[in-house]
């Protein structure tokens, strides 16, 4: 399994998941993207944008001011 990191601090909607998206399709099936961001709307669009691409958002904890986001890229 590859980890990918993402740091989208300081980038307000939709930036956060724009990135995610880009990041995620040079993944394959399995592997994580550990998403940094601080952007208040990432708590609604993050899981809502893993939801509708196919992705698990494995967990969510906050790493100091921002939250660490895990995505398993799905199919």
């Amino acid at each position: 399994m590859k980890i990918e990191k993402l740091d989208a601090t300081g980038l307000l909607c939709p930036l956060p998941v724009l990135k995610a998206r880009k990041r995620l399709v040079a993944l394959g099936l399995g592997d994580q993207l550990h998403m940094l961001a601080d952007d208040p709307a990432a708590v609604i669009d993050v899981p809502h944008f893993c939801a509708e691409a196919g992705h698990e958002l494995t967990e969510t904890r906050t790493e100091g001011k921002a939250e660490l986001y895990i995505i398993t890229k799905g199919g």
